[in-house]
């Protein structure tokens, strides 16, 4: 299970602001987070996902005790 947190757009999408999933990969949980709203699929598609803050490409992998942040683009300067 790896620990969720989804920041802005990305929580309002998801219906959370935290989660506990069994995902695999960065693609694995884009996936399951696309699935939890009727807008989930297009902002979580535009996320940025990061580990210890850095940033994942989809093909990584994820293990389990892993803590992710879900970041959506930001606007402004």
């Amino acid at each position: 299970m790896i620990t969720v947190r989804l920041f802005a757009g990305a929580a309002e999408a998801a219906g959370a602001q935290e989660l506990t999933l069994a995902v695999g990969s960065v693609a694995g949980l884009r996936e399951a987070l696309a699935m939890r709203g009727d807008d989930a699929p297009r902002v979580i598609r535009q996320c940025a996902i990061l580990r210890d803050g850095t940033r994942l490409e989809d093909h990584e992998a994820l293990a389990g005790g892993d803590l992710v942040d879900v970041l959506p683009p930001f606007a402004g300067g």
